[in-house]
């Protein structure tokens, strides 16, 4: 069992964390959805002592703090460094998939565009990232 809650979305487009917060509803996803709505409030919540999250859902377009960053300062810091990281973006630029995994995401899903498609990729985000995936005890 893991010992870490649910996840953190980080999403800034208030139609985006309705759809995905829909779409893992509908997938049985019952674990705790925390969402930060922009890089700096995702920082905070991460890197501030708290409870880490099982997954980070890290979109890259957003306020403050770019999703990029953000990766990079979880990356660095000692507590979160292994914090399981997927980003989940509409970006389609290639730079943003290579610089994500050169900096360390454990995964990169592009948004699809309609519901029942991005309700599937969320059924087995979740699946996979609570149910499957055993995260490392923090700081770790």
């Amino acid at each position: 069992m893991n010992p870490r809650g649910g996840l953190l979305l980080v999403e800034d487009n208030p139609d985006d964390e309705e759809l995905t917060i829909r779409a893992f509803r509908k997938a049985g996803v019952v674990n705790g959805i925390d969402v930060a709505r922009d890089g700096q409030e995702a920082l905070d919540r991460l890197l501030g002592g708290g409870p880490l999250p099982s997954v980070v859902l890290l979109d890259l377009k957003l306020p403050k703090v770019d999703g990029l960053e953000v990766l990079r300062r979880i990356r660095a810091d000692p507590r979160t460094r292994l914090l399981p990281v997927v980003i989940l973006t509409s970006s389609r630029e290639d730079q943003d998939l290579l610089r994500g995994y050169s900096l360390g995401c454990n995964s990169y899903v592009r948004k699809p565009v309609d519901f029942v498609t991005f309700a599937e990729s969320a059924r087995q985000l979740g699946m996979y990232w609570l149910l499957v995936n055993e995260t490392p005890p923090e700081g770790r």
